[in-house]
């Protein structure tokens, strides 16, 4: 059985690694008033804070069409006979649904649709591991059972620089914001239940970033084998200055450095900064 990897723009999987592995991906959006853009596909992270910083106004965000799933699905089903597509999380997105909505529409591919109730290249783990179990010859349900063991050893944490990008996504009430930015409060972020939420209040950026060694530090500490990714928002220098200091410590892990794209970034806001891991 021929089996293609679908995900979308919001694991950001860089272009060479998708096309090395076969990684179908399917593009979220984000628009500047009138004008929507395609992330990954006509605006990538650096430009896009760029555009940020030029607009009053913040911009918004849309999941791909279920035609656009359909168009795709189709295609694939020229070449192969299923699909495992791996979504961005579906209590902060649609995109998951409209997979599923868009696999009742297509004949001749078993599709298989995949929450990962997560984001980013948290999120590009799935699919990558995915990828290289289907090049391998793996049956659809192998490979998911393989997407829900990863499930209960992959961690993610994140902070953001500026409370306001919250705020105004909805994810934190403007008083929150308000004193949380006299403050300097710098709140961990997690995924639960499907959803952002806070993890713990940090009151700065620096005590953040100890915090969440210390996190991989209690799974790191076993001395097994790991696969991270610090992912940042238009902060490589810092990113890369953290990956050497991480990789340094623990030998065991596997670092990459990645990045929150135009739809993450929409809400996170630039400079957020985060550390994912998971058991390979």
């Amino acid at each position: 059985m021929r089996t293609a990897i679908v995900t979308d723009s919001t694991a950001y999987i860089p272009k060479d690694v998708r096309e090395a592995l076969h990684i179908y991906m399917i593009p979220l959006s984000v628009s500047f008033g009138n004008e929507a853009y395609r992330e990954e596909v006509d605006i990538h992270a650096e430009p896009f804070f760029e555009e940020v910083r030029q607009h009053k106004h913040l911009p918004t965000t849309s999941q791909p069409s279920i035609g656009a799933f359909v168009e795709l699905f189709e295609t694939l089903a020229k070449q192969y006979d299923a699909v495992v597509s791996i979504h961005l999380s579906s209590g902060i997105s649609g995109t998951y649904q409209g997979a599923l909505t868009a696999a009742g529409m297509v004949e001749g591919l078993q599709v298989y649709a995949y929450d990962s109730e997560i984001s980013c290249m948290a999120q590009g783990f799935y699919a990558m591991e995915a990828a290289e179990m289907a090049l391998a010859g793996k049956h659809p349900q192998e490979i998911i059972a393989r997407l829900d063991e990863i499930k209960t050893s992959l961690r993610a944490y994140f902070m953001v620089d500026d409370l306001i990008h919250l705020q105004r996504g909805g994810r934190l009430s403007s008083a929150q914001a308000f004193i949380g930015s006299l403050l300097q409060v710098k709140p961990l972020l997690h995924f639960q239940n499907k959803v952002i939420v806070p993890f713990e209040k940090i009151r700065t950026r620096k005590k953040a970033i100890k915090r969440i060694e210390e996190l991989l530090a209690e799974d790191a500490k076993l001395g097994v084998p790991l696969k991270a990714a610090i992912i940042h928002a238009n902060r490589l220098e810092e990113a890369e200055a953290w990956k050497q200091e991480l990789a340094q410590t623990y030998p065991n892990v596997e670092f990459l450095i990645s990045y929150f794209g135009p739809v993450i970034g929409t809400h996170l806001g630039e400079g957020a900064l985060g550390l994912t891991w998971y058991r390979p």
